[in-house]
């Protein structure tokens, strides 16, 4: 019997050929990964047995830090064992790390004004090498938080938020997110939906809903199998399976040639010392 692929939600940079991929499986362990699009390279980094939450985490404009939130339980650090830290990607060393009211955080994330600092010092490490490049701030509880940072925006049909939804859950089955391909004048548009899509995270009695389709010229084609999926700033269609594959597809919808290619489903956890570089800004 096959076992079930692992889950994956990617962050790409947002101004260089880097994306974030982000690893749930086995179900104790978390991964991080580094996929170069220019090169068309994948380096496989962290292992680490916690949960690590995408909707959460954040990749530096420049590709190279992440801003990640995790629970572990038996961390005994002076961040406790919820906290947002910042790494080398594709690392989970932490540079930095703040100490978190548990689970209600809804992480931080980077942003170009570097006069941006909603977080305060961190309990560990020294923050000024991030302060140089970039700002950092706390994410506002929402929907899709990761795509709407990186261009994605709600279709006319969604349903407007309720002002007493705190944690904009109540409408989150509904609600429908979508990107117009680049280059194409809006006529191309990826759309994704889904209560589990919207959080990257489930409670119980919530399906794991994840729902894409690229509207072309009017028509739907459902990307069937796939668990995430964005734009490459060329036009090209980024995609990660339900079985553990990274893709880059070529062409139109339904008629799409796999020009890169990638199988994530064998990885198995081996933590190991993290390289020299992993402890540097």
């Amino acid at each position: 019997m096959r076992r079930p692929g692992p889950r994956l939600f990617c962050i790409p940079a947002a101004r260089a050929p880097i994306v974030a991929v982000l690893r749930r499986g086995p179900s104790a362990w978390s991964h991080v990964g580094r996929w170069n699009l220019e090169r068309g390279t994948y380096d496989a980094g962290a292992w680490i047995r916690a949960n690590l939450y995408p909707q959460r985490c954040d990749l530096s404009p420049d590709g190279r830090w992440l801003c990640y939130f995790t629970l572990k339980q038996s961390a005994t650090w002076k961040a406790g064992p919820t906290y947002v830290a910042i790494s080398r990607s594709p690392w989970l060393t932490a540079l930095a790390a703040w100490r978190t009211c548990g689970t209600w955080t809804r992480g931080f994330h980077f942003v170009e004004r570097k006069r941006v600092w909603e977080i305060g010092e961190p309990a560990v490490g020294d923050v000024g090498p991030c302060r140089r490049k970039f700002g950092l701030a706390g994410t506002r509880p929402a929907t899709f938080a990761v795509e709407r940072r990186r261009g994605w925006s709600e279709t006319e049909d969604s349903p407007a938020r309720d002002p007493g939804d705190v944690w904009d859950e109540r409408r989150a089955e509904q609600i429908k997110m979508e990107k117009p391909r680049p280059k194409s004048g809006g006529r191309t548009r990826l759309v994704v939906q889904g209560w589990f899509a919207a959080f990257r995270a489930s409670v119980p009695a919530t399906r794991k809903d994840v729902r894409y389709e690229v509207i072309e010229e009017g028509l739907v084609h459902h990307l069937s199998g796939v668990q995430w999926a964005d734009w490459h700033a060329d036009g090209r269609l980024l995609v990660a399976t339900m079985d553990g594959r990274l893709q880059v597809r070529d062409g139109p919808a339904d008629d799409a040639t796999v020009s890169f290619e990638l199988d994530l489903s064998g990885a198995r956890p081996r933590p190991s010392p993290p390289p020299p570089e992993a402890r540097r800004w």
